[in-house]
């Protein structure tokens, strides 16, 4: 079988994952890089509960389950909404960073799995950094209890936040420390003030962008 032609050339468009656990930042830092950099900002997360309630969907009961029991819905549903909104942001942004079938992306909480990181760079675009917030369990937990008090998700309460911290321990650290051995991680410490997290989350995707962010050679 031959291999797969991904959709998107890393050479022109700028795909960075951002990972951290529940509760480390993602979204509201996201939506920072997008006024600085002119970024699509993409959630799996986000993608995927819209999903699960759109009319016709084939995928929406099986995702209300997989998130409610905080596990992680298959990996060709995720890459392929992913896929779908990147193809539709590619003709629909606007910029000179969108020009000549440029573009560049956010994909904030994915992959969350090894093989779902495999299966994008086959599928869709290798990526050119990954952005991890680190913190720690105890903030993580505070942030999403407060979250949780007016936002509505399901999966913001202790027994849910219990099972997401786990999977994330178990199934995407490993994401992490896979890039990192090929220098692409650019690591932020999210435990402090939001404004120091941007400061610092905007001088390191600069560097990427830059291509000052040399990976490793393998």
């Amino acid at each position: 079988m031959a291999p797969t032609t991904p959709v998107f050339d890393a050479a022109k468009v700028n795909v960075l994952f951002v990972l951290g656990g529940p509760g480390a930042g993602k979204g509201t830092q996201c939506a920072r890089l997008v006024d600085d950099f002119n970024f699509c900002h993409l959630s799996a997360g986000d993608l995927l509960r819209a999903e699960q309630v759109r009319e016709g969907s084939q995928y929406g009961e099986m995702i209300r389950t997989y998130i409610r029991e905080g596990t992680i819905v298959p990996m060709e549903v995720t890459v392929k909404l992913l896929e779908n909104a990147m193809l539709d942001a590619m003709t629909t942004k606007s910029g000179e960073e969108w020009s000549n079938g440029r573009g560049r992306f956010l994909i904030d909480g994915f992959p969350r799995k090894m093989d779902q990181a495999l299966k994008f760079e086959e599928d869709v675009c290798e990526p050119s950094a990954v952005l991890f917030f680190a913190t720690t369990e105890e903030v993580m937990a505070e942030r999403l209890l407060e979250r949780g008090k007016t936002s509505g998700r399901e999966d913001d309460n202790l027994e849910s936040i219990k099972k997401r911290f786990k999977t994330y321990e178990n199934q995407t650290m490993p994401v992490i420390e896979h890039y990192r051995q090929f220098g692409k991680v650019a690591e932020v410490d999210s435990t402090v003030s939001i404004d120091e997290v941007h400061t610092a989350t905007v001088e390191a995707v600069g560097k990427v962008l830059a291509h000052e962010y040399v990976p490793k050679s393998t």
